[in-house]
């Protein structure tokens, strides 16, 4: 019953906030840009994110008491939360909007002491990074907050997603004990849920940068809290629930990279707008969720049986390649895994024909 609370408290608080939050927007004029990259076609307000960031702070101080880390992970997060509005109404350079995403990382890192220090791997294996755990610490959290911030082009699109990681991680932690990543996890959860209700097809209000660049840093403290020290594997879990985002960002860079574009330049090739051009708004959306949800479910499975988690995770590294290459999301020329397998067939026919004409 209490589960439930964490969920519905925060769902309810969004969800009389978002409306207030529209009605501010319209009177600052915090409206989402429209230009050849965008796809909605209507005045649209772009801070929402405010809504999830008030319901989130609000739930968390009526159930949780902070301890360092909760601190440090709510700082970030407030850091970040700010430096994108700031960004949604006065438009931030680059540089200066990775400058708030320094600070909240450093907040975490020392503050909070959210630092991934030891990797524990599969047959009992620990790495123990030392000092290049702050390099990898830092590169988690700006590379997770930016990944989650690049998916949001679709409506709804990087709330589900958050949702979908929330409700896993959460599930996972109760089974390491960790009551503390599960309350955090649902709360954030029942906060994005409420913000769905306006943000789902056709949205009525967007979630900004004050939301993505949020949501990307609490996906990836929580990931560090949930899973550091932890039976699981460390950093495989964590990346594994964030794998659509992860994977449209590396693809966006390798894509900018091999045509001459410079990596943090937009363009309408990520794996929603592929998806969208043949399967439309609402199914992209559906189908990215599904997708998320599923390696969801391999993670769940890997704790029960490593052997068909491990299965299941092929499978799926196999599809998700063969679609990168089909659908040139990366470039027409990469498709390393299709021209493997015909280049084996091809060598292989030849044999075939030459022992049919030898009968």
């Amino acid at each position: 019953m209490q589960w439930i609370l964490y969920l519905l408290v925060p769902f309810v608080i969004a969800t009389i906030a978002t409306p207030i939050v529209k009605w501010i927007a319209k009177d600052l004029k915090a409206y989402a840009e429209m230009n050849e990259r965008t796809i909605h076609t209507k005045i649209i307000a772009r801070i929402g994110g405010v809504a999830i960031y008030v319901a989130f702070i609000i739930s968390m101080a009526i159930f949780m008491k902070a301890d360092v880390q909760i601190r440090g992970v709510l700082l970030g997060g407030t850091v970040m939360f700010i430096g994108g509005l700031i960004d949604d109404l006065v438009n931030l350079s680059p540089k200066k909007k990775f400058a708030f995403q320094i600070v909240a990382a450093m907040l975490l890192m020392f503050y909070g002491n959210v630092m991934l220090d030891k990797i524990y791997l599969p047959l009992g294996i620990v790495i123990d990074m030392g000092i290049v755990s702050f390099i990898v610490t830092f590169f988690w959290i700006t590379g997770i907050t930016n990944a989650i911030n690049l998916i949001d082009g679709l409506d709804g699109l990087a709330g589900g997603i958050c949702v979908i990681i929330m409700i896993v991680v959460a599930s996972l932690s109760t089974i390491d004990g960790r009551t503390d990543i599960c309350t955090m996890a649902l709360i954030l959860a029942g906060s994005i849920l409420g913000f769905l209700l306006f943000n789902s097809y056709p949205a009525s209000i967007f979630m900004g940068d004050c939301g993505a660049l949020f949501l990307g840093f609490m996906v990836s403290a929580i990931g560090l809290m949930g899973f550091k020290s932890s039976t699981f594997i460390t950093l495989g879990l964590p990346i594994l629930l964030c794998a659509v985002p992860i994977v449209d960002t590396l693809s966006a860079i390798v894509r900018r990279k091999l045509s001459g574009k410079r990596f943090d330049e937009a363009d309408k090739n990520h794996l929603h707008h592929v998806l969208m051009r043949r399967f439309g708004h609402r199914n992209t959306v559906l189908i990215l969720y599904a997708v998320t949800a599923s390696f969801g479910v391999a993670a769940y499975l890997y704790i029960l049986n490593r052997a068909l988690g491990l299965l299941c995770l092929f499978i799926m590294a196999i599809v998700v390649e063969v679609f990168l290459e089909k659908s040139h999301m990366i470039s027409a020329s990469y498709h390393p895994l299709t021209s493997l397998v015909d280049m084996i067939f091809k060598k292989k026919a030849p044999v075939a024909e030459e022992t049919k004409d030898k009968e």
